[in-house]
């Protein structure tokens, strides 16, 4: 009996194998759009991606039959949303926008704006790569949440915003750091400013704080005598700009802060007596 089911099963396998090959070569189009149509079904019934595969081929096929035609809502549809599950998001992204611009009055279409921008979620690399598909998806969650502030996928949008938000903050922070840690401390003092100016909400603002006002610091230190004044007298600025926001915060940067700034005193007092 077993053996009799395996048979079965194989049997049927070629069967349907024999059935999408005969049908890829087929010139008429109602064919390859009834089994496309079937495979995508069975891929959402049973999660296989190899079904999803199948649909795309034929899908390939038969789109530019279908262009203007009733059921190319349906095709377009199915095609793009076959490529996201699939996890194929470069081209679901590219294909769920085309959609919202072919079917704007399509009862698909809510979804298919939060599908493509979902997809440039999916693609957004590591904080220290080129965060341009970031930054498209950002756009693109953005104008759904504009778009649709009661939308079924108005907090996930959200979730994802403010989760792609902070990976763009960490890439301006690590950036502004890394002129700090290369000891190019000019630099990081502006690169920590417009920091500041661009994310005034930012986790990392108490370290930006202070390591703009640590830059300032080790630059006047290390200074020719004739700028250490100048220079001292603006890292005690940015001081008071840290203590002002950070002084009671008792972390190890503010304990830091305040041996700089104790250094600085001594320093400015021994410079007025000379």
């Amino acid at each position: 009996m077993k053996r009799i089911i395996v048979l079965l099963v194989i049997v049927l396998g070629f069967s349907s194998c024999s059935e999408y090959q005969k049908v890829l070569k087929e010139k008429e189009v109602q064919p390859k759009y009834e089994l496309s149509k079937k495979f995508y079904e069975k891929g959402i019934e049973t999660g296989k991606s190899k079904y999803h595969r199948k649909a795309i081929r034929l899908f390939d096929q038969i789109l530019p039959q279908y262009k203007g035609k009733p059921s190319g809502e349906t095709v377009t549809y199915m095609n793009a949303n076959a490529h996201y599950l699939i996890g194929d998001y470069f081209l679901s992204g590219y294909m769920f926008e085309r959609f919202t611009k072919s079917y704007p009055n399509s009862e698909k279409v809510e979804e298919a704006f939060f599908k493509s921008a979902k997809s440039y979620y999916e693609v957004s690399p590591i904080y220290s790569k080129d965060q341009e598909d970031t930054n498209k998806a950002l756009a693109k969650l953005q104008f759904y949440i504009n778009t649709y502030p009661d939308g079924e996928f108005f907090e996930t949008s959200n979730a994802m915003i403010q989760e792609l938000s902070l990976k763009i903050e960490k890439k301006f922070y690590e950036i502004s750091k890394q002129y700090h840690h290369t000891e190019r401390y000019k630099a990081a003092i502006q690169s920590f400013d417009n920091f500041n100016l661009r994310f005034p909400g930012s986790k990392f603002r108490e370290e930006a704080f202070f390591y703009k006002f640590e830059s300032a610091y080790i630059l006047a230190i290390n200074s020719i005598s004739s700028l250490v004044p100048e220079r001292l007298a603006e890292a005690k600025v940015y001081y008071e700009d840290y203590i002002k926001y950070y002084g009671d915060s008792g972390s190890e940067l503010s304990e830091q802060a305040k041996v700089y700034a104790k250094d600085i005193e001594e320093r400015t007092n021994t410079q007025t007596e000379l």
